[in-house]
């Protein structure tokens, strides 16, 4: 399929990122060097806590030579991680930012100890692939862990091993400065801001770098943190992780005796009622917009600092995610929000009225979610099909960067994503919302997009009930023509995407779902439900097959669907 409408927005994107590479070699140009260009961190002071869950068992695989990461494993048979090329992307940024170093330190041992240093001076000696090991987000995370774990690495160590940390965490300080004034993506500003005022905090004689970390932070929280609480991306992955930052982020301003800036205090605040919004009955989130597994022990960690009776947030309408709660522990989180900018989209997915449904711990209805590593997995669980939402005519209510256009536009095309990434190019502008409660006491939400209005003409709606006891929840799904707009009708397929613990079966009347919970019966009417494979992307063990109900039907101007899954007795 070419551009078609899209042809003019994609021209645009290439117009605006051309413009920004302009001016930042102007300022580049004209700019003096920078003041950070000449500091050198003289000690250290604190090392910041690291909230994310350390295993001393994955320090022996480390012994051992085996280095697992995104779902890629490496042996290394007793030569350094470093002199071998990375399964995948995913996998060589894990290893170069290091964040690995916390199992070494939990195991407690001069051989973790002796490890560590033997890991570090691979950097030093500039050991591994310099493009990746340079990635300002790399560069970024690493200089975070290295902060961190930094009595691990220290430890033992001698005067001259101290003096070289100290050169190594002065590059990497000057490296994100580089990049920074060069430009980078806007998630990658908001890291490396993140990862300038720790080294700001953790080093003697690092107040400019303290004072531009600041300063930058507080901009790309500004900009970048919605005012419910959503990243810009609406990736609940990135949210996760960022929030894993801030909180030590926090406490290392306050052990300086420096007052945190007021941004990164509101963030803080805003962001963790909404994790309560996405979290399901097994202390995972919802996988939408590039979420894939849940690490559950770092959202508990989390969601301590919100408090054990923080209530999570119903709507959030800037980040585009509503949740309904039933009671015996039935829960819907829909997403119901517009395309993230190009910028921001490089993981988003084609899921604009998708939805995710649980019972307690039970996950019934969900997204095939963002797998770890694997582009063209990757590329595939982005698509509406891999979504439980309607899918019009085998295509994605987004249009995604692609490299597979013809003539002019394909250098254009390799040139953007480049820069960008697989950005989403055209989405969902307009997302109509309703929520509410009836008469009858059922939580009710009501959404419609326009994802399909410039290629097919066609308005999707959807509408959930959820009844007060969580036993039924109704859903009704229709197709409007767009005024003025043309076409005929559509083959479209309704699909809702089971979790692998869920069989299903026929039964006369629909498709029982039996799990660990009471089983569920999905009805649809005047349309017959038909059982096919799926794949769910969003497992710690990689990919696994699953099953999803899907409603064929051909969508026109008016049509309309009605399902509903009901709760039957244990």
């Amino acid at each position: 399929m070419g551009w078609g409408p899209d042809r003019w927005r994609f021209y645009r994107l290439v117009g605006h990122e051309a413009g920004r590479v302009l001016r930042a070699a102007a300022v580049r140009a004209t700019s003096r060097p920078s003041a950070l260009a000449r500091l050198r961190p003289t000690g250290l002071v604190i090392a910041p806590q690291d909230l994310r869950t350390s295993d001393p068992t994955i320090a022996a695989d480390i012994y051992a030579g085996l280095f697992v990461f995104a779902g890629r494993a490496l042996a290394t048979g007793g030569r350094s991680p470093f002199d071998f090329a990375p399964p995948s992307s995913q996998w060589g940024e894990a290893l170069y930012g290091f964040g690995w170093l916390r199992h070494l330190r939990a195991a407690e041992s001069a051989l973790s100890r002796s490890n560590a240093r033997a890991f570090v001076q691979d950097v030093m000696a500039g050991r591994g692939d310099p493009v990746l090991a340079q990635r300002p987000s790399v560069v970024a995370r690493r200089l975070i862990s290295l902060l961190s774990q930094s009595p691990l690495v220290l430890e033992g160590a001698d005067h001259a091993f101290y003096q070289a940390f100290l050169k190594l965490i002065g590059r990497s300080t000057r490296s994100l400065d580089r990049a920074l004034r060069r430009g980078v993506m806007p998630r990658d500003r908001l890291v490396c801001a993140v990862a300038l005022a720790y080294a700001g905090l953790c080093c003697e004689g690092f107040e400019p770098v303290l004072r531009r970390g600041t300063r930058l932070l507080h901009r790309e929280l500004t900009r970048q943190i919605l005012p419910d609480g959503g990243h810009r991306s609406r990736d609940p992955g990135f949210a996760k992780d960022l929030l894993l930052d801030l909180l030590p982020l926090r406490q290392s301003f306050l052990s300086r005796d420096i007052a945190p800036p007021d941004s990164l205090l509101n963030a803080i605040d805003r962001m963790l009622p909404l994790l309560r919004l996405l979290r399901h009955g097994d202390a995972s989130l919802g996988h939408h917009n590039g979420m894939g597994a849940t690490a559950a022990d770092q959202l508990a960690t989390l969601l301590v600092y919100d408090g054990a009776l923080a209530k999570p947030l119903m709507h959030a309408p800037h980040s585009g995610y509503a949740r309904l709660e039933g009671g015996g522990g039935t829960l819907v989180v829909a997403d119901i929000g517009a395309a993230p900018p190009p910028a921001y989209s490089a993981l988003a997915g084609a899921g604009c009225l998708s939805f995710e449904l649980s019972c307690g711990p039970q996950r019934l209805v969900v997204n095939c979610g963002m797998p770890a590593t694997g582009e063209e997995m990757r590329e595939l669980a982005r698509t509406t099909a891999a979504h439980s939402t309607a899918c019009l005519a085998d295509t994605s209510s987004c249009r995604f960067l692609s490299l597979s256009q013809p003539g002019l536009i394909h250098p254009l095309a390799a040139w953007l994503k480049r820069r960008m990434g697989p950005i989403v190019v055209r989405g969902p502008a307009e997302v109509a919302v309703e929520r509410g409660t009836d008469a009858a006491g059922a939580a009710v939400l009501a959404a419609r997009h326009d994802g399909y209005a410039p290629t097919l003409g066609l308005l999707h709606e959807r509408r959930w009930r959820l009844h007060p006891d969580g036993a039924l929840l109704e859903g009704h799904d229709g197709f409007v023509r767009e005024a003025g707009g043309r076409g005929g009708p559509v083959e479209t397929a309704i699909r809702f995407h089971l979790h692998p613990s869920v069989r299903a079966s026929r039964v006369a009347g629909g498709v029982r779902l039996a799990g660990a919970g009471a089983p569920w019966l999905f009805e649809a009417d005047e349309v017959d439900p038909v059982i096919e494979e799926s794949v769910f992307f969003a497992a710690f063990n990689g990919a696994r097959r699953t099953e999803q109900i899907v409603l064929h039907l051909t969508a026109a101007d008016g049509t309309r669907v009605a399902w509903r899954f009901r709760r039957l007795p244990a």
